[in-house]
């Protein structure tokens, strides 16, 4: 059975790398953009003055999660049609709130006596976020992207219902002719594809672990 596995594999090898290709785009261009919204959102929530803005962005981030995917992918067609657009913007919005948190939660843990002790050092606002807060609140940042990373890897076999391709599509063809080698293949190149996410996100974290001069999360 194994090498019958692995004959199958190479005969569909073409389609396999295909849909591969979809399911990487389809993850890091949500996982990018809602980074991209998700991080400087989190950093100015941390500075607001205004006590109703952070619930309020919070609730909504909450609120976005709590939307089963095909509902929102189905409130998406009507506005957006049917491709690679709605499956984007879904997994995209499902980003905003692990990195959100995690972001705002790492700039909060930051000791006030750190900055404190940065402000008497002469340091500006701008230098103390970035060459003290960013550096310490790293390790929660990171967290938060290789959370959402593997989630909206494991989220984007769904696309595959409004056109988008990906690894979804394998599996629900593989469903669609009784076709067990498809669906193992489109589930075991999801699990591959978050794991080496996963593995290089943590070899970037400890690159700009080193880069900043961190150990074990206190600066050296």
């Amino acid at each position: 059975m194994l090498l019958d596995f692995f004959r199958f594999l190479g005969e569909r090898l073409p389609d396999i790398l295909l849909a591969l290709r979809e399911h990487l785009t389809l993850s890091l261009l949500a996982v990018l953009i809602g980074s991209a919204i998700s991080l400087p959102l989190g950093v100015l929530l941390v500075y607001s003055r205004i006590g109703w803005l952070n619930s309020a962005v919070f609730f909504v981030a909450n609120l976005l999660q709590t939307i089963p995917s095909l509902a929102l992918l189905a409130i998406l067609i009507p506005l957006l049609g049917i491709g690679m657009r709605p499956a984007v913007l879904a997994l995209l919005l499902y980003s905003i709130m692990p990195v959100l948190r995690n972001t705002y939660e790492g700039f909060r843990s930051v000791d006030p006596h750190v900055l404190e002790a940065a402000r008497g050092l002469g340091y500006s606002a701008a230098q103390r976020l970035l060459r003290v807060q960013l550096p310490l609140a790293l390790p929660y940042l990171m967290s938060g992207i290789r959370l959402t990373t593997v989630y909206i890897i494991s989220w984007a076999t769904l696309a595959t219902l409004v056109g988008a391709g990906g690894l979804g599509q394998l599996i629900v063809s593989g469903m669609g002719v009784n076709q067990p080698y498809l669906i193992v293949a489109g589930a075991l190149g999801a699990i591959l594809l978050a794991l080496v996410a996963d593995l290089l996100l943590g070899w970037i974290e400890s690159a700009l672990g080193r880069r900043f001069g961190l150990r074990g999360g206190a600066a050296a």
